[in-house]
């Protein structure tokens, strides 16, 4: 089938970065919204809109049923489920798949697989690539107590199911370990509709890095170098750049050498992640992969000269990568500075609200991805992301420099975001060494 038409199924700015990555490939492009979205800016650029529900998610962007009947109402051929939501779900990638549409991503089959945390480790440990010391799914908490003894204190419990950092809990002890494995499991269950959880070994001080993979039809794969993800905030992404700050190069290799290992042994097609926990001694270790465009995919955008978006689109299309690994260089710096309604000085609680003035920074190698125009209003229902800026100069210094620069003009008035916890960041020795890891913010005062 060749697409001539694609259904957007998201919101905000991923639905408006797909959009435009259509509009130039000649697509068709359909959004859907809920009551919440019915004046968004998806919603104002897209070829055509079709309301799907109320302005809950679980009523609106989370509901197959919706989606699909979108889909056939606007004659769509193809879907693009962007980040979150969705995205994961391996059931509703093949019910689009049933529907005798395109799904943008990988075959279910690959979702399913590697969502589950676990048989994600058996796979990469079947490519060769070096796993977590850990545990297989476990029946019962005292399963947990005989695993954490075999792989030694401290131990993460982690949902098989997860992801974004949602379900994990961590154990010293025995007796926190019976606890915590109770928690994580009601947590597991609301987040993913599964309760099952794992233990790995906790690492010290780690930094997480990720490798860019992308696949096609006809056996290529390649990977478009790493990024450093390291700046977390209770195990969500704060800022990325790329390529990761101080990163010895022969570990650059293997990392991105064992990614495509990865790709290649489970048999992936499109755009996908594939995460590692890089420990001070050099030693990487995989820990999930993410069978979706990330949010954090910019940075790699504009080091690379790639439209990922657009190669996505390409692949479901059935066509060939039109890249081959020798022809993909990774030039200069970029880091990119995530805008979340949310305020850092009350514990980042979410911020909902009209903005009531925008103002976005602008000149060379700076880039707003974004949906949001003043006058707007942040609904509460939806993740508190709002833009990503990302910036890019020749080296890190410069990128730093540019960063600072960029985030002193962002202006955004009527609700508070995370800008002044960026521009603290960029004042910081350790950010600006590029030497943190990912308990950076745990002892971070706003």
């Amino acid at each position: 089938m060749t697409i001539s038409s694609v259904l957007v199924a998201n919101r905000g700015e991923i639905a408006l970065r797909v959009i435009r990555a259509c509009r130039e490939r000649g697509l068709r492009s359909v959004a859907v919204y809920s009551d919440a979205d019915a004046g968004a800016a998806h919603v104002r650029h897209a070829d055509q809109a079709v309301h799907i529900g109320k302005s809950s998610a679980a009523k609106s962007y989370l509901d197959p049923d919706a989606l699909l009947a979108a889909a056939r109402s606007s004659g769509a051929d193809a879907v693009h489920p962007g980040y979150g939501f969705l995205s994961e779900r391996s059931s509703f990638a093949q019910a689009v798949t049933d529907a005798g549409l395109v799904w943008v991503g990988p075959p279910a089959d690959v979702i399913a697989r590697m969502g589950d945390k676990a048989a994600a480790r058996a796979v990469a440990a079947r490519a060769g690539v070096p796993v977590v010391p850990g545990s297989d799914e476990l029946a019962s908490v005292d399963d947990a107590v005989s695993a954490a003894a075999r792989i030694g204190y401290p131990v993460l419990v982690k949902a098989a199911a997860g992801g974004g950092g949602r379900g994990i809990r961590p154990a010293a002890s025995d007796d926190e370990l019976r606890r915590v494995v109770a928690e994580a499991q009601r947590e597991a269950a609301s987040a993913f509709g599964s309760d099952v959880v794992y233990l790995e070994r906790a690492l010290p001080h780690p930094k997480h890095v990720e490798v860019q993979v992308l696949a096609d039809t006809h056996g290529s794969v390649v990977h478009c170098y790493e990024r450093d993800c390291s700046m977390q905030r209770r195990r969500q992404k704060v800022l990325e750049e790329a390529p990761a700050p101080g990163l010895d190069p022969g570990v650059r290799t293997a990392m991105c050498d064992a990614a495509v290992s990865l790709a290649r042994e489970v048999g992936y097609v499109g755009a996908g992640t594939v995460e590692f926990l890089l420990d001070g001694e050099g030693e990487f270790f995989f820990i999930e992969m993410n069978t979706r465009i990330q949010v954090e995919h910019p940075v790699t955008e504009l080091v690379t000269g790639l439209d990922l978006v657009a190669l996505q689109l390409r692949v479901a299309d059935g066509e060939p990568l039109p890249v081959r690994q020798d022809e993909i260089a990774c030039r200069g710096a970029a880091l990119e500075f995530r805008v979340n309604a949310e305020d850092p000085a009350d514990d980042f609680l979410p911020t909902p609200g009209e903005v009531t003035a925008l103002e976005l920074p602008g000149g060379p190698g700076v880039r707003v991805d974004t949906a949001l125009a003043a006058g707007d209003v942040i609904p509460p229902f939806y993740d508190s992301l709002v833009a990503k800026l990302a910036v890019w100069a020749p080296d890190r210094d410069a990128a730093v420099a540019r960063g600072r620069r960029a985030l002193a003009e962002y202006t955004v008035e009527g609700v508070p975001t995370t800008i002044p916890l960026h521009r603290r960041l960029l004042d910081d020795p350790t950010v600006v060494a590029g030497t943190y890891d990912i308990t950076f913010l745990e002892g971070f005062a706003m």
